[in-house]
């Protein structure tokens, strides 16, 4: 339900590391997961999730 132009990707939670790394401390690097995860429950490409969260990013940010 969230429009595409509103969602980011991040790691915040640093005790709730995304599959397959259950268990583990989160870290910066395991967002590439969260991204795909998204992407298969959106039903896109990981690619197409890429492009759209760092233009939301920028976006927030003023860095457009």
């Amino acid at each position: 339900r969230v429009p595409e132009d509103r969602i980011l990707v991040e790691t915040d939670c640093p005790y709730l590391a995304p599959v397959p790394h259950r268990g583990r401390r989160n870290e910066p690097s395991f967002v590439q997961e969260t991204a795909r995860k998204l992407a298969m429950l959106r039903g896109v490409s990981a690619e197409e999730i890429e492009v759209q969260t760092t233009r939301n990013f920028r976006q927030l940010f003023g860095l457009v």
